[in-house]
């Protein structure tokens, strides 16, 4: 892999934390660029309804892989030792209300991270 003028592989999320995994294989970044490619596709008639309908599909099977994933991070985090007061501004609040809210969601089904990324397994992708 190529690296960039900081020594860090090309496309590497600088703000991933060190030592740490990125957060996902691409960056809100990448898909601001998909989009703006996306969007120039379209208006240049290059892709049609039934195509863009086809990506929808697409588009909200990878979002709910992406909140699964999130909710594995939160049981992780806690099961790492993360209070809800250093989790909450991640959840774009400054109070626990939301991380506990979620996580007593997450535990009527599952106690661990394990646990959810088995149930995820069992249920398969896109769910």
């Amino acid at each position: 892999m190529e690296q960039d003028d900081t020594g860090a592989p090309e496309g590497a999320d600088r703000d991933a934390p060190v030592g740490g995994p990125a957060a996902v294989p691409l960056t809100a970044a990448d898909v601001l660029a998909w989009l703006e490619d996306t969007a120039e596709a379209v208006r240049a008639g290059e892709v049609d309804a039934d195509a863009l309908i086809e990506l929808l599909g697409q588009l909200r099977q990878a979002a709910t892989a992406c909140a699964n994933a999130s909710d594995w991070a939160l049981l992780a985090a806690r099961e790492a030792g993360a209070s809800l007061r250093q989790i909450a501004p991640v959840f774009g609040k400054g109070y626990v209300r939301a991380p506990a809210a979620r996580l007593e969601k997450l535990h009527r089904e599952v106690l661990s991270s394990e646990q959810f990324l088995d149930l995820m397994r069992r249920r398969g992708p896109g769910v």
